[in-house]
């Protein structure tokens, strides 16, 4: 087992590669020029990509090694999963738009929308939006995507408190973190609790996107629900402990 690591993009980063020296696997750190250097013909197999979510999906879909990398996009689209996930969801009530068409025709029943990107690659990060005088730029058009007809989710606004990170694999939770939101930082690892229930009944009950896959948990004044779902391959674990997540990693693969 060998794994390719971008450790400088993770809080996690350093943690994670020691728990993978210490059970035995490999170890190469990610360098964008094994893109055009032919790098990759030297990782022996299999080899398992963590680092930025446009690297993992590209790996994912024509990478040069297997399995590459976790980040089975499609399937990581609101779209996809949100029917499924009703019952769990911060967002029940959402519409699939586009940038264009939420510009051109806004929301008349609310003062403010929840938007976010309907792909996992999040190409603007999830915010609350006046729907008065909408424009382009209040998504981030022109920075990292050019396209008006992208794709997004808008719902009404939620409040939302605490967050957690589990990390599901074999339709159960092997790890789990808080995270404070307005910090940005990781909030101690979680082991159980009312957040991991929640998490585990999600993973048992859901089809699982990839082998391994990221489940966020939201504090709401309803109660916890489900945030959304995350590929591995492009996600920081926070403060999940990382021994048995690459013991997972192992298991899945040893098959």
């Amino acid at each position: 087992m060998h794994w390719l690591l971008d450790s400088d993009l993770f809080t996690s980063g350093d943690r994670f590669a020691h728990a993978a020296r210490a059970a035995g696997h490999g170890v190469t750190r990610w360098e964008d020029a094994r893109w055009h250097n032919g790098a990759f013909r030297e990782l022996p197999a299999p080899t398992l990509f963590r680092g930025s979510l446009q690297d993992a999906d590209r790996l994912a879909q024509d990478g040069p090694f297997s399995p590459g990398a976790w980040c089975n996009t499609p399937a990581f689209r609101c779209q996809a999963w949100y029917p499924a996930a009703a019952r769990w969801l911060v967002h029940p009530h959402w519409t699939l738009t586009t940038v264009a068409q939420l510009v051109d025709t806004p929301p008349a029943t609310a003062d403010q929308v929840f938007v976010r990107p309907d792909s996992p690659l999040k190409p603007f990060s999830g915010r609350v939006i006046a729907t008065h005088r909408i424009t382009p730029a209040h998504l981030d058009h022109g920075y990292y995507y050019d396209d008006l007809h992208l794709p997004i989710i808008v719902a009404p606004v939620q409040m939302l408190g605490h967050e957690w990170r589990f990390v599901a694999c074999d339709r159960t939770i092997v790890a789990g973190s808080a995270y404070h939101p307005e910090r940005r930082q990781p909030g101690g690892p979680v082991h159980q609790g009312p957040a991991w229930d929640l998490a585990a009944e999600v993973a048992r009950r859901l089809t699982p996107p990839d082998p391994l896959y990221i489940i966020d948990i939201v504090e709401t004044p309803d109660g916890l629900k489900l945030l959304e779902l995350n590929p591995f391959s492009g996600a920081d674990l926070y403060d999940c402990p990382p021994e048995p997540i690459v013991a997972a990693v192992a298991r899945v693969l040893d098959r």
